[in-house]
């Protein structure tokens, strides 16, 4: 039985994960952490998670940046792996967690859904055939309560694409400002924000004759709260490093 520490544990996420490791038979949050700490999810919830008392064996992050120097805190203490899926990380806080990856193992997402990170795959693959000659853009959409603009997943699917191609793309947010035709190197990267929507994310590359979208469409937040369980999984035991989805899809497909 692999036990889990939850950070974000009364959020939307948290909920879910939470449900989802009662229902598993070698799965179980023992504690978590949260601002508010009047409901009972069934374990100890401490407002700050270098608190806990409890003794487990993976920590899962699904809050926000500001609680993360408490997790930071908690895993410098514990010294167990864990897995942060917390977006919209500033430089600083990336450095720190490379920095504590040197000691103990450490996994970072943005987004852990399978399929978005074959979308990723299958538009390196098409970056590297059809750029220059296809522009590229990104369009992302979530729901009206999501703070962060653009979305960590799209940040991320822009950097792959970037780091495929040597790095030559320029991104911009915002075109209002200014009246002038798109660079070459542009990357666009677009938010929308309504509703109850999970997450969707396009890639798009438009040529001169033709347009050719990557899409993927999350349907619950079923399919993050599996990956970040299957993570933990994958995590328990591991030696200090910093670990990805690749690392994890590399586990299945073997």
């Amino acid at each position: 039985m692999i036990s889990i520490f939850l950070s974000g544990c009364l959020g939307r996420m948290g909920q879910v994960i939470t449900s989802l490791a009662h229902d598993s038979d070698d799965l179980r949050v023992v504690a978590g952490s949260d601002l508010n700490t009047n409901t009972d999810p069934g374990y100890p919830v401490y407002q700050a998670a270098s608190e806990c008392k409890e003794e487990f064996d993976v920590i899962i992050d699904f809050s926000n940046p500001a609680a993360l120097p408490e997790i930071f805190a908690l895993m410098r203490k514990s010294g167990k792996p864990a897995v942060i899926c917390t977006t919209g990380l500033s430089d600083d806080l990336k450095s720190e967690l490379s920095d504590i990856s040197k000691q103990q193992a450490v996994f970072i997402s943005a987004n852990m859904s399978l399929g978005i990170n074959i979308l990723i795959h299958l538009a390196k693959q098409a970056a590297q055939i059809l750029y220059p000659d296809f522009d590229l853009e990104i369009v992302e959409a979530h729901h009206k309560l999501k703070v962060d603009a653009p979305s960590g997943t799209a940040l991320m699917i822009a950097d792959e694409l970037n780091n495929t191609l040597d790095n030559q793309l320029e991104y911009v947010y915002d075109r209002s400002s200014k009246r002038e035709k798109r660079a070459q190197q542009e990357l666009g990267l677009h938010a929308i924000r309504g509703g109850t929507i999970v997450g969707e994310h396009t890639v798009i590359f438009a040529g001169g004759e033709e347009t050719l979208s990557i899409h993927h469409s999350a349907q619950s937040r079923d399919v993050f709260a599996r990956g970040a369980l299957a993570a933990a999984k994958f995590m328990n035991g591991k030696e200090a490093g910093m670990y990805s989805m690749k690392d994890l899809i590399g586990t299945i497909n073997s």
